[in-house]
């Protein structure tokens, strides 16, 4: 179950409330405590000082009738605050349970707490030694204070506290999810925008107007996915078109070229031209999708892989090899000049492959005697590879897309109005780069076109 950012910032923000009002209530708790204890405390010691002073002066027994009627009407109806008297001497003794206070242990500073009969909860005590006098013995004398009252002043206290706290966080939820909800509306219209979205409509973007900061940046790049989004939908309209226009054409002339050779009688050399013919035009369908096969999964992010230290230069020689009856009938000629000495970590075979689409590319949209250019040179941690040709010059409009597939601007580069390839080669180039980690390049002037890629520059090392 998907759980809701209203629900999970209401709940921190109960938690939140519930926290703070637990600390604030554990402090005024605290200070109440504190506040209670020191009340005692204080009664307890004017008490004490109080007929301290009345037994200390009192020598006989006549006196100490006086002190204790004083004590008498000191002690309320209650029992609340309480006196005790013991003494050696039973005349001179006073208060209830005088042996249950004979055993209570006291501090060394006179404070104790004592649990008497019939009671549930202790009194506090405070004692003091009062010497003989005259006729009268040595005693001790007890002022005790009953501590149900301030309990239950705590009690009632906590309570009030903890039933104040659990509503103020109910309140606290109940602001809370109408703040959230205040909060997230602009995001349930943004969602609403969202949903409102169609493939017919490419064009149409979320509006980022009268939103948060934190939604606008949210929004601009959700924009601007969909701007790639409707780019790349362009792109394989236009990728989808131009591979059924190149499937259609040879497709169309093996079944004209087939249904020509049965609409009549055919000799064994008739069909085996046919067969021929087609298997021409069956080549270059798989050329085609062994091509956009291979497009496909450099679009996937594959990477070069078997990656070798080699000279660029003995490889770019080596595909050049390939090339020359092509060159012989062309009359034309191939130089390789630059850094030939560097080395770079390339897969071989990936290499040549480039390679080779460039160079057929260059001899291609080439006249007669041409001379093409191999150019090696190195920057920073890349070594580029280019091809140059002579040619008429290709309007810069084009330069930017001759890497994208099917394309071709065979009116600049064929005068003729020849056909070439099926105009994936530029695409496989860029997909080697890529693989490798590198870029491509393209530029026309001065009656000479180049067209490179990049590869990574090996790493040094040391003998």
């Amino acid at each position: 179950m998907r759980r809701s950012i209203t629900v999970r910032l209401v709940a921190m923000f109960a938690l939140a409330a519930l926290l703070t009002f637990t600390l604030i209530g554990a402090a005024l708790y605290g200070v109440l405590r504190g506040e209670l204890m020191r009340y005692e405390q204080d009664e307890l010691r004017t008490n004490l000082q109080g007929l301290r002073y009345y037994i200390e002066g009192t020598g006989d027994l006549a006196r100490w009738a006086r002190v204790t009627n004083k004590m008498d009407s000191l002690s309320p109806a209650n029992g609340g605050v309480r006196f005790w008297v013991l003494s050696g001497d039973p005349r001179y003794t006073y208060g209830k349970n005088l042996p249950v206070m004979a055993r209570m242990h006291t501090g060394p500073d006179g404070w104790g707490t004592i649990l008497l009969p019939q009671r549930q909860l202790p009194f506090h005590t405070l004692s003091t030694h009062i010497a003989a006098y005259q006729g009268r013995p040595a005693m001790q004398f007890i002022v005790g204070i009953d501590s149900a009252p301030f309990a239950h002043t705590l009690r009632t206290f906590l309570t009030a506290l903890a039933v104040l706290c659990l509503g103020a966080v109910l309140g606290v939820m109940l602001l809370g999810y109408w703040i959230t909800r205040m909060g997230l509306r602009p995001l349930e219209r943004l969602s609403s925008e969202a949903k409102a979205l169609r493939p017919k409509s490419l064009s149409q973007r979320l509006n980022v107007a009268q939103l948060p900061a934190e939604l606008s940046t949210l929004t601009i790049a959700f924009n601007g996915a969909l701007s790639r989004q409707q780019d790349a939908y362009r792109q394989l309209e236009a990728f989808n078109a131009d591979v059924a226009h190149e499937l259609r054409t040879p497709l169309t002339n093996l079944i004209g070229g087939t249904q020509v050779a049965l609409s009549r009688q055919r000799t064994a050399a008739q069909f085996e031209e046919t067969l021929q013919s087609n298997l021409e035009e069956l080549e270059r369908v798989r050329s085609i999708i062994n091509d956009m096969l291979f497009l496909a999964r450099a679009d996937q992010g594959e990477a070069a892989t078997g990656l070798v230290r080699t000279p660029i230069a003995q490889e770019v020689r080596k595909t050049t090899e390939f090339f020359e009856f092509v060159l012989d009938d062309l009359g034309a000629t191939v130089s390789i000049e630059g850094d030939v000495a560097v080395e770079a970590m390339i897969e071989t075979a990936l290499f040549r492959r480039a390679m080779s689409n460039l160079l057929q590319n260059a001899i291609e949209h080439s006249s007669a005697g041409a001379k093409l250019l191999v150019t090696i040179r190195q920057q920073l941690s890349s070594i580029w590879v280019t091809v140059s040709n002579p040619g008429e010059p290709i309007d810069p409009a084009h330069l930017p897309r001759l890497f994208d597939r099917f394309y071709r601007i065979d009116a600049a580069r064929q005068p003729q109005g020849e056909h070439h390839g099926h105009g994936l080669g530029l695409a496989i180039v860029k997909a080697v780069a890529s693989m490798h980690g590198g870029g491509v390049s393209a530029s026309s002037a001065q009656g000479q076109t180049t067209i490179g890629f990049s590869v990574p520059v090996a790493p040094l090392h040391f003998t």
